[in-house]
């Protein structure tokens, strides 16, 4: 990889393509004007080549906070100017991040708090440790959880995403179980290696395939009907279909054996 150097996160890339991302911002992992812009580097850095096939996201395991909020030393001498201005950052930090062309697991192994919460949901897969908390405590600052909608992506129950915001209160893992927010919740000792084993099953994959399924579920998510969206994806798979990975894949299938994907 080659780019900027991440202030922020620190990246490990192992033979399969699995990328460790590893989110360290003493005290609390609180996203600041900074951080937030390191997001935006981080996804730049991974996009410049194929060496990530499937990324991790992470936090040391003794964080206090996987995520936290919003750094509040940012907030002081904030007009609504200058809040709009900030806005427009998280605005363009979020957008890249959830469009990041390739799969991103997020191993939740310490609490999630408000945009760290909210940056958890952005992830394609997410493991949660069961003795995290997660909260939206925007309203005890009296201002917006804006986040929330994140959720209604999520397809979370309407009055269960209501009571988190309105009462700002922490909610364990298990809490959050029959909401769906978490594909798996597991001892936080298991979190990391459980995302690594879904990581490797998905790096072994095409990685044109891998892109190209990311861009139409996030399309199909947030832009079109499902109707316009499974028609833009026949598009791309007819493209798909000409490649060399594609017929690979059916030659491998048909003759019982693991295909060797070129990424072409």
């Amino acid at each position: 990889m080659s780019g900027k150097k991440l202030k922020f996160f620190t990246l490990e890339t192992d033979q399969d393509g699995v990328t460790v991302i590893t989110f360290d911002r003493p005290p609390v992992n609180a996203f600041s004007t900074e951080a937030y812009q390191d997001i935006c580097d981080l996804v730049d850095l991974i996009e410049s080549d194929d060496t990530t096939r499937v990324a991790v996201l992470t936090s040391p395991h003794d964080a206090r906070a996987w995520g936290g909020g919003a750094d509040l030393n940012d907030f002081v001498g904030l007009d609504r100017e200058s809040r709009l201005e900030r806005y427009a950052l998280v605005n363009k930090t979020f957008d890249r991040f959830f469009n990041l062309d390739r799969p991103i697991i997020a191993a939740v192994n310490n609490h999630a708090v408000g945009a760290g919460f909210v940056l958890s949901t952005l992830c394609d897969v997410r493991i949660a440790s069961k003795d995290a908390f997660f909260s939206l405590p925007e309203i005890d600052r009296g201002v917006l959880a804006n986040g929330g909608g994140m959720f209604f992506r999520l397809r979370m129950p309407q009055g269960f995403i209501r009571e988190m915001i309105f009462t700002g209160r922490r909610f364990m893992a298990e809490e959050l179980r029959h909401a769906c927010v978490f594909n798996r919740i597991v001892p936080k000792e298991q979190v990391l290696p459980e995302a690594i084993e879904i990581a490797k099953l998905m790096a072994k994959k095409s990685l044109p395939a891998l892109k190209a399924n990311k861009a139409a579920i996030n399309i199909g998510e947030t832009k079109t009907s499902w109707l316009e969206t499974y028609k833009m994806g026949q598009e791309t798979s007819a493209n798909l279909t000409a490649g060399l990975d594609a017929k690979e894949g059916i030659k491998a299938f048909l003759e019982k054996r693991d295909p060797n994907y070129v990424d072409r």
